[in-house]
């Protein structure tokens, strides 16, 4: 059985950047906190809470010591009362999410109404949202978009994850909402690329094996990406959920994994798919 791992499996750079940064404060010692899981992986999550890293998800319950910022950023007010507490801040926010939260600040001021293209439940989206001081209005699809009301100045952002596809038909929705719409197209491109690989990678193999936490929101994608074109694809978390039963019949095997994937789970992964084969 051949076992082919896609080449952008596992971290992106803002998460190898936050979860660095998270590492090294625990090392430290010290109080110290992440506001919000750090990146969407329960597994590196609590590797830093045995560290004594612990999550608190209620910025009104900092204390002391040293705060995270997770890497899909957080709220302008809740950083502002971070900052109010005169606790030592570690902005651990990717730099693309950051510069989409600064592209909404900047439309807002000048008097655009924003459209933030994304989920509204998730926590990257919700930080970008508040900082906006004017309207704001989060949409998933073009046909959300399409029930939008008349503005005069549209501004349109992307949550950094999203498929350039869904963003194309959003803004073509706003360009008929608008007299004038300014886009910025903040997806990044480490999520274009993985969600091409993983295409080809569904094509030419007989079963697909995504890793990432079911709470990321780009491991989702991908597993959704690879099976439209491969049925035979399923979602893992850890080693353990693995089925040997999967893999009867098959001669190749996918593998690829979320941006919030690190590479000791993605290795557990392999060497149990190996196993099962020997078996």
């Amino acid at each position: 059985m051949k076992i082919t791992l896609a080449k952008r499996a596992g971290f992106c750079f803002g998460v190898k950047r936050a979860t660095q940064m998270a590492f090294e404060a625990a090392d430290r010692g010290g109080q110290t906190c992440t506001l919000g899981p750090i990146i969407h992986s329960p597994q590196v999550v609590q590797r830093l809470e045995e560290m004594g890293v612990k999550v608190v998800n209620d910025v009104e319950r900092l204390e002391r010591g040293t705060v995270i910022i997770r890497s899909h950023g957080v709220a302008a007010e809740e950083l502002d009362a971070a900052i109010r507490k005169e606790m030592e801040i570690i902005d651990a926010t990717c730099p693309f999410v950051k510069k989409a939260q600064e592209h909404v600040k900047r439309l807002s001021q000048t008097g655009y109404d924003v459209v933030v293209v994304g989920d509204a439940d998730h926590p990257e989206v919700q930080g970008i949202v508040s900082y906006a001081t004017g309207r704001v209005f989060v949409v998933g699809s073009g046909e959300e978009a399409s029930r939008l009301p008349k503005m005069v100045k549209v501004g349109v952002v992307a949550q950094t994850t999203q498929s350039f596809e869904n963003l194309k038909q959003v803004v073509l929705e706003c360009l008929m909402k608008g007299n004038e719409t300014r886009v910025f197209n903040t997806i990044c491109d480490a999520t274009a690329v993985r969600q091409e690989e993983a295409k080809e990678l569904a094509k030419q193999a007989d079963c697909m094996i995504v890793i990432g936490g079911y709470n990321s929101a780009n491991t989702r994608r991908l597993a959704e990406v690879c099976a439209e074109l491969q049925p035979r694809t399923y979602h893992i978390e850890t080693a353990q959920q693995l089925n040997p039963e999967w893999f009867s019949g098959v001669a190749t095997v996918g593998v690829t994994a979320g941006a919030s994937t690190p590479k000791w789970l993605i290795d557990e992964v392999l060497q149990q798919i190996e196993q099962s084969e020997r078996k």
